[in-house]
């Protein structure tokens, strides 16, 4: 242990400033066209049925249906968040956020080109690769560079961003699905939108420095007090003031090096544990609503032109989850937020399933949506708090990971159940899946609120 003034002490002392707000805007950039192409998923699939490429629902578990396309996504997003996310702790957080983009473009833009179930899964597969790291990197590379009395509503800030892509997708989905433009299907253009806006991203992402926190957790001080100065400065000019003051403390100078058995070492087994189980039953509620509400609508009878006015309408919604709960990030616990939100999901999930109107519909599914996005920011906020710089992409991917696996067996379980049981046997399948959720956050989460990184770490 040694006495110094750190890194994340000059970082945590900053004020709120339009500067690093900034960054999260360039940050949340690429988030808008992940979350474009994750919820374009729910949108097209009334066309991929016209097109017979894809059938809603099919006898087992591994027939070629609509589940197979949601589940080659997260299985690409499994890989991803699992295998590779530990390149950001080793690469820097910046070459991997551009890198992934990148991949993740051209895998999209040559999938909007295929015609078969098994081509159009298979680029599904790889562009969900490069999807799985972007997410995990964003995450890391926010909470590093906020201070921690406003990481709750930076979080809240981005997703208000990237949800904002939601019912851009929905209203691109409304308009262009049931057309045919350029001897194109209108599903083809949903995705070539969403590839070729991340290639335009790319470019802008370059104004975004490296994180200082892993610079000097990989012992290029030098670099790391270059960024912090350029940050300290457009901070201190925003303000017009001298900033406060950064106390001397101890600080652990490890080596950063880090393998896999650290995510299970002590203080961070429980946190890995309680991660994985909530990332495995949290995909029922989140996903399981958000990539089939317009099937759930065509297996009740609504044409294919109303089921994609009434997402568009719930789509809307989207950006205010994160919006509203901005105003409690840092004043309510974290992991209250999530168990909270998680018990509002299974609850308007159920009654969901029981309406008969238009208005119903909307009305509850509008719910379930603002309960979601809050979720969301909630979780991803939590997650990156509760482990060291060092190994901070690499543990949020291996617990994230167990989303993605989830979702791609709730997408299989939800299309069977789908078949069998209706809309109201979905949605208790989700309510205990929330339910899960809740007990496990609740009961080992710690608190996060307000405390450093470095201490939430320890």
């Amino acid at each position: 242990m040694s006495q110094r003034i750190s890194v994340a002490a000059r970082l945590d002392r900053l004020p709120d400033s339009r500067y690093i707000r900034r960054l999260v805007i360039l940050l949340s950039l690429g988030g808008c066209f992940e979350f474009y192409d994750l919820f374009f998923t729910a949108y097209i699939a009334p066309a991929l049925y016209k097109g017979g490429i894809f059938t809603p629902t099919t006898k087992d578990f591994f027939g070629v249906g609509f589940a197979s396309f949601i589940a080659s996504l997260f299985a690409g997003l499994f890989v991803g968040t699992l295998l590779f996310s530990r390149m950001a702790d080793h690469f820097g957080r910046r070459s991997i956020f551009s890198f992934s983009l990148l991949w993740y473009s051209a895998a999209t833009l040559i999938m909007a080109f295929q015609s078969t179930a098994t081509a159009i899964n298979s680029w599904r597969f790889i562009a969900g690769i490069g999807i799985g790291v972007e997410f995990v990197t964003i995450d890391a590379y926010i909470s590093e560079l906020v201070p921690k009395e406003t990481r709750g509503q930076a979080f809240a800030f981005n997703e208000f961003l990237t949800f904002l892509a939601v019912p851009f997708v929905a209203l691109v989905s409304w308009v262009l699905v049931p057309r045919r433009l350029a001897g194109l299907d209108g599903w083809r253009w949903v995705v070539i939108i969403g590839s070729l806006g991340a290639i335009f991203v790319w470019f802008i992402r370059r104004a975004i420095p490296e994180s200082p926190r892993w610079l000097d957790q990989h012992g290029r001080e030098e670099e790391a007090d270059l960024a912090m100065q350029r940050i300290e400065e457009q901070v201190r000019l925003e303000s017009g003031r001298e900033l406060p003051s950064p106390a001397p403390e101890k600080e652990d100078i490890a080596s950063s090096s880090a393998s896999w058995r650290d995510i299970f070492s002590k203080p961070y087994r429980r946190r890995t544990i309680m991660l994985a189980i909530f990332h495995f039953f949290q995909t029922l509620g989140y996903y399981g609503f958000a990539t089939w509400a317009p099937t759930f609508l065509l297996s009740r009878g609504v044409t294919v032109t109303k089921s994609l006015e009434y997402t568009f309408l719930i789509a809307i919604a989207s950006p205010f989850g994160p919006l509203l709960g901005r105003a409690f990030a840092d004043k309510i616990e974290r992991k209250w937020q999530i168990a909270g939100m998680a018990a509002l999901i299974a609850v308007f999930g159920l009654l969901f399933s029981a309406q008969t109107t238009a208005l119903g519909v909307v009305f509850f599914g509008v719910l379930i949506t603002l309960s979601s996005n809050w979720f969301s920011f909630a979780f991803h906020a939590y997650q990156s708090e509760l482990y060291p710089t060092r190994i901070r992409a690499q543990a949020v991917g291996f617990v994230y990971s167990w989303s993605r696996f989830g979702a791609i067996v709730s997408s299989f379980v939800i299309a069977f159940f789908l078949r069998l049981y209706g809309n109201l046997g979905v949605f208790v399948l989700i309510a205990l899946g929330m339910m899960v959720v809740v007990l496990v956050i609740g009961g080992w989460g710690p608190r996060t609120n307000l405390l450093r990184l470095e201490e939430i770490a320890q």
